[in-house]
């Protein structure tokens, strides 16, 4: 069931964060930190599979019973790896068990905004297409999806088959907005850091978020080098 929470149900409409097995836990800790910085309440639901691309990527072992220590040292960490980058508080964020399949978001009765998915693995994609519901980050997009909620799915793939592809169309018909996690190069990057937050800034534009994660084009080329 849900691990601690300071702040009652009535007044949290939150956004649901699922982050599935596909390389990218640099994408979804940007997201994190955008939707807190904004003021925003998350319910984060992090699958099994990737737990094991976190404790890849950044050497964290993401624990139920610990996971507001792990989920501080993981926003913390900058996408280069250096930990104590960001100072980030998780006191708006309610985490659930991948298996929870009793948890809130689980029904279309329990108030949230909506759902993004970041970063989505091929997996991922297909089992919410088909709406197999297999553990509660798949159930929470169906939910989102039947109740006519925004669901982003950041998909992280190359290359994509056809399979894939079908699946991606199939979101798209059913109302989500597919978003492949590829980053440009306008906003004038220097550091990985820029590449993986302009990713995780048009994530929130999807949603509707405000954010000052990256440079936005004005229309001059060449603007990003001034």
């Amino acid at each position: 069931m849900e691990s601690g929470t300071s702040v009652s149900q009535q007044q949290r409409q939150p956004w649901i964060v699922g982050v599935s097995g596909a390389s990218g836990t640099p994408f979804a800790a940007a997201v994190l930190r955008g939707l807190l910085a904004a003021g925003e309440s998350v319910d984060l639901v992090v699958s099994r599979a990737s737990r094991l691309t976190l404790l890849d990527e950044t050497g964290i072992a993401f624990r139920d019973a610990h996971w507001q220590e792990d989920l501080r040292s993981w926003l913390a960490r900058g996408a280069d790896g250096k930990p104590h980058t960001f100072d980030v508080e998780v006191d708006r964020v309610r985490h659930w068990a991948a298996g929870d399949l009793a948890a809130g978001p689980s029904s279309g009765s329990y108030p949230a905004k909506g759902m993004l998915i970041v970063p989505a693995s091929t997996a991922c994609v297909a089992g919410v297409a088909l709406g197999l519901s297999k553990d509660l980050l798949q159930r929470a997009a169906s939910v989102t999806l039947k109740e006519r909620r925004k669901l982003v799915v950041a998909v992280r793939e190359t290359p994509l088959n056809g399979q894939t592809l079908k699946h991606l169309v199939a979101l798209d018909e059913a109302g989500a907005v597919v978003l492949p996690a590829s980053p440009a190069f306008y906003a004038g990057a220097t550091h990985i850091q820029d590449l993986v937050d302009f990713v995780a800034g048009r994530v929130l534009d999807a949603a509707g978020v405000p954010h000052r994660l990256y440079r936005r084009w004005e229309g001059e080329l060449g603007g990003s080098r001034g």
